[in-house]
């Protein structure tokens, strides 16, 4: 008997029969299965699970699975992407130990190699998200980390501004492949409900990044003031950095696994309930298959664009205070030597804005508006700045403080892109196109901080006040998009003869042909 067919969102047919699905879509859905039944593990689980039926587990055993995943991959993903930021603002310690003059740059110059670093981010961020997808993913990951690592310290060797720019691109190129690595290493390990907190984690370590890096930074002036160096501190900095990320790239090589069913950590049966825990995601864990109608449809979804609209804005402001915070706590009466240490407590302010918003955003299952607590505590941090007179240097450099606060929305939506886009191709797509926009707001800040404006560089302090505001109001418009479209999808489900597809979890559809697809909050 036939069975009946079932028309998905997309205009594309499938069955609800487990193996009566097209050619096609068995073969971009059954990369799971077709590794554990060519396992020699004779294991129950395992043969229910390659013949699509459900793995129960149970609370004790996902809570130590849980702990082994996490054991495992938090320690390594926060490391690296601490480093990852520490990359980023090196220039920016640079800049007050002698980078401008041995550099000879004037005018404009440091503004276009602060942003000249997301030139190269943005020129490759949708090649490497192909990337991402189509080669295994932690090796991948960790060749980027390797190579940025090399291009950093690489730094030290310029002695021109050509030659800095050059190299400011490529650290661009390697780094782009990280947030979004991480962002598909965290919705591959980890469920719907999980996933907000590890996010907020591994984000948070920009802020242990910048707290490490003013206090080398720091030691290295104050060493080179005292002692005298052979070479200058400027260029101390770029190689210690460099080298540190170089080597743990080769670590993250070595111990970060391209999905579970490779990590030599797990037993053979603790691969395949790690898959089996991440089942109610809805999304599989990972798809090698590019499909143009899951393109089109993120192209097509105004949450896309949402999105890519936060993504721009908010990191005006990110680029221009990431690449000017030791000029602008300079510029409220401090010295250069001092702006390097009083920088650090903005880092901690970071992780704990960070880290607190994703696990009470978790535990109230409300990540959205959780983290519009931290952008608005951020949002009062540069009125404090704009509004206090330039004598009051404490109370400016605590609103600095305050504005570190201000990733927390950012970090929220980067959990949702994992946790709310499904379809691989649809989600590595809009991955890019949010990191796209990442780049081209962190190219336009830096240009906001103009000479001609120190020491109050009120207009940009302006443009990070109406930044912010608007991102408030976009928080606001996806969180009303998600509770919309899930009452949506709950009334076609309770619609008569409607009828859920057996295996879909494995099925690679994207969040708006999959009915049984819910959008966290």
């Amino acid at each position: 008997m036939a069975s009946e067919k079932v028309v998905l969102p997309s205009g594309r047919s499938t069955s609800p029969a487990p193996y009566d699905v097209s050619t096609a879509e068995r073969k971009t859905s059954a990369d799971v299965e077709k590794i554990i039944k060519h396992s020699h593990d004779a294991d129950e689980a395992m043969k229910a699970f390659a013949e699509g039926e459900i793995v129960d587990i149970d609370e004790a055993t996902n809570k130590r699975l849980l702990r082994i995943i996490d054991w495992h991959l938090m320690p390594i993903m926060c490391v690296v992407y601490g480093i990852n930021y520490l990359d980023k603002t090196t220039i920016s310690y640079a800049s007050i130990m002698g980078l401008r003059t041995d550099l000879n740059l004037k005018g404009d110059d440091y503004q276009w190699l602060g942003s000249m670093f997301y030139f190269g981010y943005l020129a490759w961020e949708y090649p490497t998200n192909r990337l991402l997808q189509r080669l295994p993913l932690a090796k991948y990951s960790a060749f980027n980390v390797i190579m940025w690592g090399t291009t950093l310290a690489l730094f030290a060797t310029v002695s021109n501004f050509s030659g800095a720019v050059a190299v400011r691109f490529f650290l661009g190129v390697f780094e782009s492949a990280v947030t979004p690595g991480f962002a598909l290493f965290t919705s591959q390990w980890y469920t719907k409900a999980e996933q907000g907190a590890r996010t907020g984690i591994w984000f948070s370590f920009n802020g242990f990044g910048q707290i490490l890096g003013g206090l080398v930074a720091y030691g290295i002036a104050v060493g080179a003031r005292k002692h005298g160096l052979a070479i200058a501190p400027w260029k101390i900095v770029f190689l210690a950095f460099g080298l540190l990320t170089a080597c743990l790239g080769i670590i993250f090589l070595f111990v970060m696994p391209d999905n579970q069913l490779n990590a030599r950590w797990l037993s053979k049966t603790d691969r395949i309930l790690a898959v089996a825990r991440v089942r109610q995601n809805q999304q599989g864990i990972g798809n090698k298959h590019f499909k143009m109608y899951q393109l089109r449809e993120a192209f097509a979804d105004p949450l896309t664009w949402a999105f890519v609209a936060y993504a721009l804005i908010a990191d005006i402001p990110n680029g221009g205070i990431s690449n000017f915070f030791s000029q602008l706590i300079v510029s409220f009466g401090y010295t250069p030597e001092q702006s390097l240490l009083y920088g650090t407590p903005g880092g901690a302010v970071e992780v704990f804005a960070l880290i607190f918003s994703g696990w009470l955003g978790d535990k109230l299952r409300r990540r959205l508006l959780v983290s519009l607590g931290g952008l608005t505590v951020a949002l009062l941090g540069i009125i404090l700045i704009v509004a206090l007179p330039l004598h009051n240097n404490s109370g400016r450099l605590a609103g600095y403080y305050m504005t570190q606060a201000s990733p927390t929305p950012f970090v929220a939506l980067l959990s949702l892109i994992s946790t709310n886009v499904a379809g691989y191709t649809k989600k590595t797509t809009v991955a890019a196109l949010y990191l796209i926009a990442y780049c081209a707001g962190n190219i336009i800040g830096p240009q906001t901080f103009r000479p001609k404006d120190a020491p109050r560089y009120v207009p940009a302090e302006i443009t990070i006040i109406v930044c912010f505001g608007l991102c408030w109001l976009d928080i606001c418009f996806i969180h009303f998009w998600c509770v919309r479209q899930n009452k949506i999808k709950a009334r076609k489900r309770a619609e008569p003869g409607y009828m859920k597809l057996e295996n879909q979890e494995w099925l690679d559809l994207t969040d708006g042909e999959n009915l049984e697809f819910e959008y966290s909050l």
